[in-house]
Formats: structure tokens, C-alpha cells, sequence
């Protein structure tokens, strides 16, 4: 089906205007200024109204500029604000959102009220935005301004990157960190301004965070991010655009957003690396793989106490030595039997395999190594992120795996086979 020049032109607008929100608004995220777009898109208000009556009507190039310039003007205000007085970040956005959209709807009513071309300017579009009014000419601008955005993005890939994850460590270097968050920070003016044509100062905040917020849980890699939320943001503005051009009796920017939060949950849900689903299971896995250790633990224990020539153990010596709840208790016996580390000797009789003794001896060991280890390095054990680990040998250097097994074996707590 061939698409009406229009809605061509309005799909290429908005979803331009998605990619690059969505690339530069990972970085607020990452930053912690989520609000501060929120805060910019409100500040512009303002500068479109008096840049409308320096020009004299409605120019758009003009008034997207005054709005960049109020936006820029709100951010300082911002900086100043957090840097120079006791004012904490939150209430400064706040203050600076308050003050300057209410400053801007005072001057949207006055304008409206003008004798001459006040009633014909149309600046309350801006506030909800107006996407099906983008022309070819608008499309342009926001190519080119997506364009710079990235442009400057990956001239500046790697001090945007130390500055939004460790910017004390940026500024103990001598990077001037000030300058390159408030750069940052132009850059997401940049796309809060030419998004205003489309879903206005209201709802561009939302097209700024939801792709760089849903992104975060389908990877752990910032280029990944910035990639990913550069798609997300262009399949949201023309997902939304193409639903608001189907039923035209809904408005194009408030359904440009709820798409945002349909993508925002389906990727809290369903997101490969921090989604609540994938969350679940992989708890659910640890606990069950927890529980198979101290199950094997107790197993090789309570056998290499057995008087029995085959090394027997009765289920209720392993019950009392697994004290746990029952219903954990039998998922580990029956993840024990399905895995093979246990075999059934008779009624509720049971002795650990081969494979199951090699398994549980590897546990015993592991266990006792990370207690030497808290014990004797407690500074590189608290540099250790996966403490969940059998072993310590990937977390630590050779020599100290070597030092703590000497040290075991010394002690006499090196356990070995028994024949």
C-alpha cells in the first residue's frame, strides 16, 4: 500500500525526532537528569512566545531557536541553582519547571488575546503538540539537528561516558566535568526543541526517557544502549503515528507516548538482562542450584561418617542435616536424582554417585576456600562482585587460590576422597 505524502512526511518527522531523543535521553538517564528534559521542555515554552513577538508571526525557525535559548537558559539556571546554593537537584528542577512554564502559558494566554495575529498563531499546539501540521521543512530541521546530536555524541563517546557513570573520577582526572554536562544537557534541549512541533512541552519528556528507560533492560553495554534506544525511539514515534493516522480520532502525541509505556513494560517484563521475568528465573535457579550445594555438602559429609561399606545414607540423616523447608527438601532430592549426584539404594536409602562425590567434594572445597578467603584476604573478598560462585579462582589471582589451599591442607581441612 502507497503511504499519502503526508503521512510519509509525518512518519520520517517523528520517527527522526524518536531516534534521536531516544539516543541523547540515554545519556540523562545514565546521568540521573531524567527530570531535567521534563524540566527543558517546560523551560522552552517561553522562548517560543517571545521569539514570536520579536519575529512578528509565526516563523518556526525563530521560535524553535527562542525555545532553544530558554531551554539552555533553564539548565543554567539548573547548574547555577545545585552548584551555588544548598538547593538539592530535584527542587531546583522543580523550581526551574514551575517557574518558567507558568511564564509561558501567561504569555501563550496574552498572545492568543492580541488584536492582530494573536488568535491565528497557534502556540497552544505546542503545549500537547500538533504531529499531523509537520511539513517537509520541519522534517529537514530535525534531520539536521539529529544529525549534530550525533555528530557531537561520538566525537564525545568516551568523556560522555566516564561523566554519566563516574563523573567524580571525571573531575579528580581534570575533565571538566561542568562543561560536559552542561553540554550534555544542550544536547537534550536540542531534542526536547524539535520535538515541540510534534508532541509538545508536555509529553516530550516521556519521548526522551521510555526509549532509554526500556532499553536498560535488554543490555548492560552503553554503545548497545544508545543504539537501542535510538531504535526503540524510532519504532515508537512511527508505531504512534501510524496508529493516530489509522482512527484519526486519536491525537498522534498522547498515543506516541502510551506506545512509549506499552515498550516500557512489555521490556520491564520480558528485558534479557534486568526484566522482572527473567529476574524471577534466575532467582528461582540460584536458589535451586543453592540448595543442590548444601544438599551434595551434607551428603558427602553424613557419608564419609557412614560405617556402611557402600557408604549409605538414610533420608532422614539428610533431612536433618538439610534443614530447610520440606517442600525445599524434595526439590533438592529430586533435582539430586534427576541430576544423577544421588542414587536410590533402597527405601529411603541413598549414597552419592561418582559424578556426585567429584561435584560435592568441589563444593566442600569452594565453601571452605571463601571462608579462608574473608578470613585471611577480607580486601579482595569485598572486591568481589559474584559471591553466589563454587569457586574463587576466576575472582582471585592464582597465588592466593595456591596460599589458601596450603593453608587448608595444613589445618587438616582439605578434604580429599575417600577410597
Amino acid at each position: 500500500m502507497i503511504l499519502p505524502y503526508n503521512t510519509l512526511v509525518v512518519l520520517s518527522g517523528v520517527g527522526l525526532l524518536g531516534a534521536s531523543a531516544g539516543m541523547v535521553g540515554a545519556f540523562a538517564v545514565l546521568r540521573k537528569r531524567s527530570l531535567t528534559g521534563d524540566a527543558l521542555a517546560h523551560a522552552a515554552l517561553p522562548g517560543l512566545c517571545i521569539a514570536f513577538l520579536l519575529v512578528g508571526g509565526r516563523n518556526l525557525t525563530a521560535m524553535l531557536l527562542g525555545a532553544l535559548a530558554s531551554g539552555v537558559i533553564g539548565n543554567m539556571v539548573i547548574a547555577a541553582l545545585v552548584r551555588w546554593t544548598r538547593v538539592k537537584e530535584d527542587a531546583a528542577i522543580g523550581t526551574v519547571l514551575g517557574g518558567f512554564f507558568g511564564l509561558g502559558v501567561v504569555l501563550v494566554t496574552g498572545i492568543q488575546h492580541m488584536s492582530s495575529t494573536g488568535s491565528k498563531a497557534g502556540l497552544d499546539s505546542y503545549i500537547l503538540g500538533k504531529t499531523a501540521g509537520m511539513t517537509a521543512g520541519d522534517v529537514y530541521l530535525i534531520l539536521a539537528a539529529s544529525v549534530g546530536c550525533l555528530a557531537v555524541v561520538l566525537l564525545l563517546f568516551k568523556e560522555f561516558k566516564l561523566v554519566a557513570f563516574d563523573g567524580d573520577f571525571a573531575r579528580s582526572l581534570g575533565w571538566p566535568v561542568y562543561r560536559l554536562d552542561l553540554l550534555l544537557m544542550t544536547l537534550v534541549a536540542v531534542a526536547v526543541v524539535i520535538g515541540l512541533p510534534a508532541v509538545g512541552v508536555v509529553l516530550m519528556a516521556a519521548l526522551l526517557i521510555m526509549p532509554a528507560a526500556a532499553a536498560r533492560f535488554w543490555t548492560e553495554r552503553l554503545g548497545r544502549l544508545l543504539t537501542l534506544s535510538g531504535v526503540f525511539g524510532l519504532a515508537i514515534g512511527v508505531i504512534g503515528t501510524s496508529i493516530s493516522a489509522t482512527f484519526a480520532v486519536m491525537p498522534a502525541g498522547p498515543i506516541i507516548v502510551l506506545t512509549g509505556t506499552a515498550f516500557f513494560v512489555i521490556s520491564m517484563l520480558a528485558g534479557t538482562k534486568r526484566g522482572v521475568v527473567v529476574q524471577a528465573l534466575r532467582q528461582r535457579t540460584f536458589r535451586r542450584e543453592l540448595a543442590e550445594r548444601r544438599l551434595l555438602r551434607a551428603a558427602l559429609e553424613i557419608s564419609t561418617q557412614s560405617e556402611s561399606a557402600d557408604r549409605t545414607f538414610s533420608r532422614a540423616d539428610l533431612q536433618r542435616r538439610f534443614v530447610t523447608k520440606a517442600s525445599e527438601f524434595e526439590r533438592a532430592i529430586a533435582d539430586g536424582l534427576s541430576s544423577g549426584a544421588l542414587e536410590l539404594r533402597g527405601a529411603g536409602t541413598y549414597s552419592l554417585s561418582n559424578a556426585g562425590k567429584v561435584r560435592a567434594l568441589e563444593i566442600v572445597r569452594g565453601h571452605r576456600l571463601w571462608e579462608a578467603l574473608l578470613i585471611e584476604y577480607p580486601e579482595l573478598a569485598s572486591s568481589v562482585a559474584d559471591l553466589g560462585s563454587v569457586s574463587i579462582a576466576p575472582h582471585v589471582p592464582s597465588e592466593v587460590v595456591e596460599d589458601l589451599t596450603a593453608r587448608l591442607r595444613a589445618a587438616g581441612q582439605w578434604p580429599e576422597l575417600a577410597p
